[in-house]
């Protein structure tokens, strides 16, 4: 039995694009539907037994028809082709008020065949061309959805968190307790985990999310825990598998260098419980639009700050072709009038889409000028300091701030992204 685990596609995302003249469409939109169609294809061309989707179809809770009309085409290939599909409800799919529909409540209610909508905590038994599967939904936990008004009167929202946090740990223990054990058991979630490491959703979240532990979502009852939400491809725990396929394609800078794709999973049906998977689930890649950062580091005594952001993209033409491009400039005040955006421009013709970030950094001060250090950024400092080093030549000078800005930003970041 081969099941395929992919999440997050926010059709409607469209920051870093341009129409396309030939759909109307945004290059965005093409962009996921391109990656939306590799997996449609595989799963056809391969026989699937099961697609697993575990959230947040669209970026707005109110999607365009144009958003609904091309998912709803990929969906009615598989439905056609006699794969079954569970789509779970994820935050961004979610209506403002509880009366209203869904994004996805459409398809149960056109008796779409094959196709099974998992808005509330539930098993779905799911019939599959070699046997039955056992599907808990596990949709995002609304507030408004988990707890009555009364119920919160009087809490704190950090106390709130906690007790819809309690109660979608219950949601999946009760979820656990109905299955039976004599057919295959996945959970498909769209939830934040402790643990997960964090990817483009950071930008798209307000507030804090409620946590669930891996503990508690990890339970023996099932075979496989698919799960959305966390737009990083990760696995937090193996017995059993509890895996984050991460967004289908590359959304933002966030995304940058990161592998997209789609899990796939084969279980023996008459196997017992506990010992079904044939082997650990395999992440499959496919091809999506890159994102590319370009790193330029101008000093003080540098002649020619735009034929040093011209050899910076050179260096990276490869990784330009197609990409969707952010020129990082780091530049002193009084050279920045001399950057020509025009010519940098041009140097990447070859990419989607390009940005120019300029960030103008305080002149070098003078030993007597920094009893106020301490309001020195890590880069600043680094960059007075090897401007002081005669001995070092100009080009050596770029590349060690080069590298020591890369290390400073990888350390700043992994401390921000850790969840409290």
């Amino acid at each position: 039995m081969k099941i395929l685990h992919f999440a997050d596609l926010h059709l409607g995302v469209e920051s870093h694009g341009i129409i396309d003249p030939e759909t109307g469409f945004s290059s965005r939109l093409t962009d996921i539907l391109k990656a939306l169609d590799q997996v449609v294809d595989h799963a056809v061309s391969e026989h699937f037994d099961l697609v697993l989707f575990c959230g947040d179809a669209y970026q707005r809770r109110d999607p365009s028809q144009t958003h609904q009309r091309e998912f709803a085409k990929r969906l009615k290939r598989l439905s056609t082709a006699g794969i079954p599909t569970v789509l779970v409800v994820g935050n961004h799919d979610l209506p403002n008020t509880i009366s209203r529909a869904n994004s996805v409540e459409i398809f149960p209610t056109l008796g779409v065949d094959n196709i099974h909508v998992g808005s509330r905590p539930e098993v779905i038994t799911v019939a599959t061309p070699n046997g039955p599967v056992q599907v808990a939904s596990l949709p995002w936990g609304r507030r408004s959805a988990m707890m009555t008004r009364e119920e919160t009167k009087g809490l704190t929202p950090a106390r709130v968190i906690e007790e819809v946090e309690a109660r979608l740990t219950q949601a999946i223990s009760d979820l656990a307790s109905q299955l039976d054990p004599a057919v295959p058991s996945i959970l498909a979630g769209h939830v934040f985990v402790s643990g997960a490491k964090l990817g483009s959703e950071a930008r798209m979240t307000v507030g804090r999310d409620p946590v669930v532990l891996p503990g508690n979502i990890a339970l023996p009852q099932f075979d496989y825990i698919a799960l959305g939400h966390i737009h990083r491809q990760q696995s937090l725990a193996t017995d059993p598998p509890v895996c984050y396929s991460g967004s289908l394609a590359r959304l933002d800078f966030s995304d940058e260098g990161l592998d997209k794709g789609f899990y796939l999973v084969e279980l023996k049906p008459e196997a017992r419980a506990g010992s079904r998977l044939v082997r650990p689930p395999s992440f499959i890649t496919i091809e999506t639009r890159r994102f590319t950062t370009v790193k330029a580091i101008i000093l003080s005594n540098d002649s020619e700050p735009t034929a040093t952001v011209l050899a910076a993209i050179e260096a990276h033409r490869i990784e330009i072709k197609d990409a969707i491009v952010k020129i990082e400039i780091t530049v002193p005040e009084d050279r920045a009038s001399l950057l020509q955006n025009e010519k940098i421009i041009r140097a990447c013709r070859d990419a989607h889409h390009v940005t120019i970030e300029s960030h103008r950094v305080r002149e070098a001060r003078t030993r007597s000028d920094i009893a106020d250090a301490e309001q020195l950024t890590p880069t600043e400092a680094l960059r007075i300091y090897l401007e002081r080093q005669s001995g070092l030549s100009l080009s050596r000078k770029q590349t060690l701030l080069k590298y020591g800005e890369a290390l400073i930003n990888e350390t700043l970041s992994s401390s921000e992204a850790t969840p409290l």
